[in-house]
């Protein structure tokens, strides 16, 4: 059952905006590929679409360790290439971009000389996971997950807060797959994809920063789940889903009112409002393509640009 009333989620198909050009399609099997692609060859795997104040759309591409830039009129530029898997991004408000990478953690990168530095390689001398998604409160806090291959047969991924002050505190150490992670547009709640439980989990935040009274939001179905989410000024959570080809559209009751259909292939990773509009933009990581959709409510504003 899609919602209460019984009616079917309007359908919105998205438009393709860009795909990886043709001059950084690599295609070569990879210590990821091995791991994530049943060691099958792959030419990219687009991630943590992230904008910055002059329009830019930021992508990662994880099997090569890329970071590109995309101008509003879709062409690309390679930022940096490093031995790394970056997986999500969040743009601060000064211009860095925060990147969650799998295998060197919490790193942040200078968009204008591409120099990358590792800002948090571990914590109490512990190694991470696998770090996966990332997202800033108003007030700078940095929220991130740490994934790994942590699933039902494992549920122990976590999610930290880095506070300004370099404090860090780990929120949670029991979710199968914690992968994206959105606060609502008051951030009084977090939200955090459980990509191999097939669910969103949703908690209010308390006075102290901790977590409480979390449970299943959203439960979904597929071979893989929800993975990169947003959310709007009217507190619609928009979901990616990593093996159905779209990303659902969820308002505050849970019910499934939209669905955006990519119109590329079915494995869309993560998505992101350009800010101060509608405009949606998905990352499709099976074909490497970056799509887009008109949705009804302005996306909530960021960090990044707040």
């Amino acid at each position: 059952m899609w919602n209460l009333t019984n009616t079917p989620p309007a359908i919105i198909e998205a438009e393709i905006f860009t795909r990886v050009p043709d001059e950084f399609a690599i295609r070569k099997k990879s210590e990821w590929s091995d791991a994530n692609k049943f060691g099958g060859e792959v030419s990219s795997f687009l991630e943590g679409p992230s904008f910055d104040r002059a329009g830019h759309l930021y992508v990662t591409d994880i099997p090569f360790g890329r970071i590109f830039r995309i101008a509003p009129d879709g062409t690309w530029t390679l930022v940096t290439q490093y031995e790394g898997w970056p997986n999500g991004i969040a743009i601060h408000k000064d211009g860095r971009l925060f990147i969650a990478d799998y295998r060197r953690g919490l790193l942040v990168l200078d968009p204008a000389t591409g120099k990358i530095e590792t800002l948090l390689g571990h914590r109490n001398s512990e190694s991470f996971k696998g770090l996966n998604d990332l997202t800033f409160d108003r007030d700078g806090r940095l929220y991130f997950t740490d994934q790994g291959q942590t699933g039902l047969h494992d549920p122990s991924g976590r999610v930290y807060r880095l506070d300004t002050d370099g404090r860090i505190t780990c929120l949670l150490a029991n979710g199968p797959s914690p992968n994206g992670l959105v606060l609502d547009a008051e951030e009084r709640t977090l939200f955090i994809a459980m990509t191999r439980a097939n669910q969103v989990w949703r908690s209010p935040l308390m006075g102290d920063g901790t977590l409480s009274k979390m449970g299943a939001f959203r439960t979904f179905f597929g071979a893989s789940g929800p993975d990169g989410m947003a959310v709007d000024e009217a507190n619609n959570l928009v979901v990616a889903h990593a093996s159905l080809g779209c990303a659902f559209v969820v308002n505050r009751r849970g019910e499934v009112t939209h669905i955006v259909k990519s119109t590329a292939g079915s494995t869309v990773t993560n998505v992101a409002y350009q800010p101060g509009s509608g405009w949606l933009y998905m990352t499709e990581s099976e074909t490497g393509h970056v799509l887009r959709a008109r949705l009804p409510v302005v996306g909530k504003m960021l960090y990044s640009h707040a």
